[in-house]
């Protein structure tokens, strides 16, 4: 009994996981194709021509527009998830709430 309460203890279990991915991680290095770094190998690629690398922007406001539209649904899965022994109108009303909310998150973001 005492052995098994070992093996199904948290610290076992993270350390068994840690020990299973470090070792799969050499393995693979070990056996992966090895390649030769030549300039060639490294350089990109484009018809042959140099392209200098452009600075990638990231629109915040449609980040955190999407964040919120992943909260949103997150949330709202995980309600209606539990609300399926519940009788009555809570599961309608919880979705005419998430449909209200919706429908005056969105044409903010069309005026911008």
């Amino acid at each position: 009994m005492v052995l098994i309460d070992l093996i199904l203890s948290l610290p076992f279990i993270f350390l068994l996981a840690a020990l299973v991915s470090v070792s799969l991680y050499i393995i693979g290095s070990k056996i992966s194709p090895k390649f030769e770094k030549t300039p060639n190998k490294i350089s990109s690629y484009a018809c042959g021509e140099n392209l200098e690398a452009e600075r990638f922007r990231i629109g915040i406001q449609r980040f955190f527009l999407y964040v919120t539209y992943f909260m949103i649904f997150d949330i709202s899965a995980f309600m209606l998830a539990l609300s399926f022994n519940v009788k009555g109108f809570y599961p309608i009303l919880f979705s005419i709430i998430i449909a209200l909310s919706l429908l005056t998150i969105i044409p903010t973001i069309e005026r911008k």
